[in-house]
Formats: structure tokens, C-alpha cells, sequence
């Protein structure tokens, strides 16, 4: 997995700096205000581990006491070439950031969970200062996610994340550089549709380069116009046993892809090394198909949170987590409440693991919420759209950030809203508007149930046209449509249920679903009659257990807080395996 030595394994430049490590930090305790210049290098008096949020153990601070305001400084050296650009690259920082280089002054950007790039081939030179101010407030109006909005952790709402909490990177490239591209494949017509755009109106062309497993396929080229080149390539060739290398769960094969830009006189500007999978995904009535195959998820629902590191994972844990997510049978996952790394993302891809992407929640409706979800909304769309895994976008949650919106008009004009949004950046996916419960549009309509008593969930979902009415689960007693909506004919799944929480130390003071079961037996037995009724709902396409590791006070995980196995992965994959099978076996 050479991929893996790059920061962003889906848009490799080979001239890149890691700017990961030790920065110098400083908790701001006056909450400075309105600042119009960076603070010198002699008031940090901190140092930090970047990545990692100063809340967690891992950043080499981990202090209790939260403060909304945070300053990063770094040096570093630069060999700067003429005629090169320069892009600093910020995989997230939560919340509102200000960056200067060298005491200029050059972005401002909002958006906690989001990637963004800055150009600062104009600021940099031999010898460099970076110079970050960040504010988190930790609004309600803003998304959070899973952070909790008060003093202390609750339910399952864990502690704050503020600054830089994934990769930092600065790269080299030409004068003319690509600035988003996506590829979106057309399995039935054996094309990829490529739409990319570069960072200005210089006459250039862009030459596409395919291959699989080293095999050439096919060159594309095309123009710029409007700084943008949108073209399709067919990819079908006789090596495959019908026309392509389809990307499936069972079988995720992935395209290699370069991407270059050239000027007027063929001179290379720029150049990516990409890849991406041949994969359709549709939805007809009560059935989800991959590659025109009936596919049933088997999904396992991860909050993303790692030992002494908050939301900050690195790749080994990303492996481990993955290769114990199909070690117990599952086929997907569904990323909770947080936009996850490149790396994960890759990960995905390249060991078929199908992905549920989710943008985190807002906690309150407001013309400011509204703002802010609009702001992340695109960027969440491109980070995930060139992954073949990521099958589905989740846009709202179980009705969070608009709690009244069985009866309100506007909440429901907000969720759709959202969910055109996404539909227009990305036709190629499902999307589900609130997903859980009190739905407006949507692919999948979606249930949320953590009922713990097998017999009486079962009886909740014999009658279809009540359950998709009316209010099946006994839990949540929320009504599966909004008024208006519930003649939607989608493919439905039960997309969270179990929670059952189970820790080996008892006496500690914990969180989870449901009557609390002491035996690990007993649990197991719990886990598999609970799912066995889920598999027996004849027109359900899938389900997501609640959830893989346990989180701080939650301890409703497969996994425990070390992300070590609670149970015997065997056992686990047994009840999986037990019903609900699709595909044939070529041995």
C-alpha cells in the first residue's frame, strides 16, 4: 500500500513537505479578540504534537479545561524554485482559523471537520514562519458532531475537539496546477467522467493516463476552457471477464490514474497520481444494488475515536479497525457523525469495505446553523466523491439541529435543501435527508431502533405499511415520514440498533442502550437474536449495529476503549453469516 506514504493517497503529488509534528502552542486565556497580527514567537509557552487536539493525552498536553481559543507556530525551511507553486494543505482544523506566513496575513477559513488548500507561493521563501490563530466556541449553531456542547461529556457526547486535528502538508507544483477534479464512472457505458479545474485562465490541456495492475489501458487529453476540462473516457479492455475490473465488497479492484497538465508549449505543469473504481449504486423500491447486483449491508457504525487521541487516528489504527471490522463479517461502515481521513477513506477502497458518509450535526435551527452547514456541505462532497466505498451520504441525524421538524416547514425545507445540494454536486449516490427517523426526501428511508427485546421488535416491523407510516420503534417513537412524504417507495433499513453495553469492570460508571446485561454470554445471545430479527424482516435491505469500540463514558462496542475485541470475532461473524447472503463463489 505504497498510497499510503502520501497524506492524501487520492491526489499524490511526488514534492510534498510534512508539516505533522511538534509546533509550538499557546492556550489564549484572554480570548483575544478581533486580531490584526499575529502574536510573537516568545508569547507560545506550550508545545504540541500536531495532529492532535491539546484535549487528548497524544498531543502532549491534555488538559481538562477548555479554552475557545488556541495559536499554533512552526518554522521550516524551503528550498523555493522559480516558476513552482506552493499549496499549504489543512486536512481539518475545528473551528475558525486565521494563518499567517511569515507575519502576512494570507486566510481566513470556517469549517471544523472540512480539507482546505491555500496557495502561498507569494508568502514563502527560504526561511518560514507559520503563525495559526483558531476559535471554537463549540456553538450549537455550528456542526459538532459528537462533541458535547456543555461543560462535561453526556450520553454519548464526548469531549471537545478544537485546533488541528488531522494532516498538515505543503506541496510543490507548477505555475498551472489542478484545484478539484472528480471522477465519476459510468459502469454501463464503460466511462469515467472526469471534471477537473485549474487555478487559472492559461491556455493548458490535461492528459489522463489509465491503467490497471500496470496494464495501459487507454490516454485521454482535452483542454481547458474557463480554466475548467470535462470529458468521459471509455476504460472497458479484454483483460477483464466482462469488460471491466468491477469495484465490489468482494472484489474491490481500483484503477490507477494520472492526471497531468500541460502548457501551450507541452511542458509539464502539474502532475497527480490517482486512482478509482468501476462501481454503480441504485436504488429500486425495496432493494439497493451495487453493479446491478442486489447488495444487503451488513454496516457497523464507528464514532472514530481513538485512544488518548480523540478523533485523531493514524494508519496503523486505521488497519487494525478495519481488518477486525471484516474479520467479524461486516461489508461497510458507517463513519458517525465525522468526516474522516483520506487515509481512512483509502483504506476502504482498497480492502471493500462499503462507507456511509455523514456530515456532523448542528444543535439548534438558525439562520446562523443554516450558514454554517452550507459552508462545509461542498467540501464534504468532494472529499468523498472520488472514493468508490463511499456508497452513501448521510446530510442530518435523528432530526439534531431541527427538532421540531414533524410540524415545521422550514426545518423540512432546510433538509431538503441539503439533500438537492448534495443530489446536484453528486448524482451518483444515495443520499438520506434525516436519517433515523421523520424523513422528507430521501434514497432510504431509514430507522433508528434500539429495542433490546427481540420478541417485541420483530412484532414492530410484521406490518410494512405500518412501520413505514406510522411510529414502529418503541425507543425513539418518532414517525418514519414527515406528513406529506410517506409515499415514498425506498429500500428501508434498520440503520442503527443493538447499543448494548457491556464492560468487563462493572463498578465503573459508564453509558449505554438499553437494561444493563452482566454476562458476556448473555450479550453475545442478545446480540445475535437481535440481529437474526433484523435479517427476518423480509423487506429490509440492510442494518448497522450500534457500534464498533467503545467511546469515554459509552461502552456499547464490539470493540473496547483500546479498540481490542470484547468478543470472539468468530462468533460475531457467525450471526452475520447466518441469513441474508448474496453472490456467487468463483473458486
Amino acid at each position: 500500500m505504497e498510497k499510503l506514504q502520501y497524506p492524501n493517497p487520492q491526489k499524490i503529488r511526488k514534492k510534498w513537505m510534512d508539516l505533522n509534528g511538534k509546533w509550538l502552542f499557546k492556550l489564549d486565556k484572554v480570548e483575544s479578540a478581533n486580531i490584526a497580527e499575529p502574536i510573537k514567537k516568545e508569547d507560545f509557552n506550550l508545545e504540541i504534537t500536531v495532529p492532535y487536539s491539546y484535549m487528548f493525552k497524544k498531543s502532549g498536553i491534555d488538559m481538562e479545561e477548555y479554552f475557545p481559543v488556541v495559536w499554533y507556530y512552526r518554522e521550516f525551511q524551503l528550498n523555493k524554485q522559480e516558476n513552482k507553486s506552493y499549496i499549504l494543505n489543512f486536512e481539518a482544523i475545528d473551528y475558525r482559523c486565521d494563518i499567517w506566513i511569515n507575519n502576512v496575513f494570507v486566510y481566513t477559513h470556517e469549517g471544523g471537520h472540512v480539507p482546505f488548500e491555500v496557495d502561498v507561493t507569494n508568502q514563502v521563501s527560504k526561511n518560514n514562519k507559520i503563525t495559526i490563530r483558531v476559535e471554537d466556541n463549540n456553538d450549537t449553531n455550528q456542526p459538532i458532531g459528537k462533541q458535547s456542547w456543555k461543560e462535561e461529556n453526556f450520553l454519548c457526547w464526548y469531549t471537545r475537539t478544537i485546533g488541528i486535528w488531522q494532516n498538515v502538508w505543503l506541496e510543490e507544483t507548477g505555475n498551472t496546477y489542478i484545484t478539484n477534479f472528480t471522477m465519476k464512472p459510468n459502469i454501463h457505458a464503460s466511462e469515467l467522467m472526469i471534471d477537473a479545474t485549474i487555478n487559472n485562465n492559461k491556455n493548458a490541456f490535461i492528459e489522463a493516463k489509465v491503467s490497471y495492475n500496470g496494464q495501459f489501458i487507454t490516454r485521454m487529453t482535452s483542454s481547458f476552457k474557463n480554466r475548467r476540462a470535462k470529458f468521459s473516457i471509455d476504460v472497458s479492455s479484454n483483460s477483464p471477464n466482462f469488460r471491466l475490473f468491477y469495484w465490489h465488497p468482494t472484489d474491490p479492484n481500483l484503477y490507477d490514474i494520472e492526471l497531468n497538465i500541460m502548457d501551450e508549449n507541452d511542458v509539464l505543469e502539474d502532475s497527480i497520481e490517482s486512482y478509482f473504481g468501476m462501481r454503480g449504486i441504485e436504488a429500486h423500491e425495496e432493494k439497493i444494488y451495487i453493479n446491478d447486483q442486489a447488495f444487503y449491508q451488513k454496516l457497523i457504525l464507528n464514532q472514530g475515536y481513538y485512544p488518548d487521541a480523540g478523533l485523531t487516528g493514524t494508519t496503523d489504527e486505521f488497519l487494525d479497525d478495519l481488518a477486525k471490522i471484516k474479520e467479524m463479517g461486516f461489508n461497510g461502515v458507517r463513519i458517525h457523525q465525522k468526516i474522516e481521513s483520506h487515509k481512512l477513506l483509502y483504506l476502504c477502497d482498497k480492502l471493500g469495505l462499503c462507507v456511509w458518509a455523514e456530515m456532523p450535526s448542528i444543535f439548534e435551527f438558525s439562520r446562523m446553523s443554516n450558514e454554517s452547514m452550507f459552508k462545509e456541505i461542498h467540501p464534504f462532497v468532494d472529499k468523498h466523491i472520488n472514493h468508490p466505498s463511499v456508497i452513501t451520504y448521510v446530510v442530518m441525524n435523528e432530526s439534531w439541529g431541527v427538532n421540531e421538524i414533524s410540524h415545521n416547514e422550514e426545518e423540512q425545507n432546510f433538509v431538503n435543501a441539503l439533500y438537492y445540494t448534495v443530489k446536484s454536486l453528486d448524482s451518483t449516490r444515495l443520499v438520506i435527508g434525516n436519517d433515523g427517523w421523520e424523513h422528507t426526501l430521501t434514497d432510504v428511508c431509514t430507522i433508528h431502533d434500539y429495542n433490546t427485546d427481540e420478541s417485541t421488535f420483530a412484532a414492530s416491523y410484521e406490518n410494512k405499511e405500518r412501520a413505514l407510516k406510522e411510529s414502529p420503534s418503541l425507543t425513539s417513537g418518532r414517525k418514519t415520514y414527515c406528513k406529506g412524504y410517506e409515499n415514498q417507495r425506498k429500500p428501508f433499513i434498520i440503520s442503527e440498533y443493538g447499543g448494548l453495553a457491556y464492560q468487563e469492570d462493572n463498578s465503573k460508571t459508564s453509558w449505554g442502550y438499553g437494561e444493563r446485561i452482566q454476562s458476556k454470554d448473555d450479550v453475545l445471545l442478545k446480540i445475535e437474536n437481535l440481529t437474526k430479527a433484523v435479517m427476518k424482516i423480509e423487506y429490509c435491505s440492510g442494518f448497522c449495529y450500534t457500534q464498533l469500540t467503545d467511546v469515554e463514558q459509552e461502552v456499547n462496542g464490539l470493540l473496547d476503549h483500546n479498540h481490542d475485541y470484547k468478543f470472539d470475532p468468530k462468533e460475531i461473524k457467525a450471526i452475520l453469516e447466518s441469513d441474508r447472503q448474496y453472490g456467487f463463489i468463483f473458486k
